[in-house]
């Protein structure tokens, strides 16, 4: 029971910290939290502790996917803002 007890809190931080990267999200914040909590709903009676931690797995790599995105998209509209007045003279 201590391993579904340290997993169940690994699964509700990744929940958490994935929210907090929707907020960004380019289709609106809604709409991500729509499609994570369904994600997270359809896999909440998973109770094999190896299944649960490729899911954990998965969600991490979801985030750093976000992540990635968010910076690439920073980077673009810093590049945009900075670099834009050297194309016209």
């Amino acid at each position: 029971m201590k391993m579904a007890n340290s997993l169940r809190g690994e699964v509700l931080n990744l929940y958490k910290n994935l929210l907090y990267l929707g907020r960004d999200y380019p289709k609106g914040a809604d709409y991500f939290k729509r499609r994570l909590k369904n994600v997270f709903l359809k896999n909440k009676d998973v109770k094999d502790p190896e299944k649960i931690k490729e899911l954990i797995e998965r969600g991490e790599f979801v985030m750093k996917e976000l992540e990635a995105l968010y910076f690439l998209r920073k980077y673009r509209a810093m590049k945009q803002r900075y670099y834009s007045d050297v194309k016209k003279t």
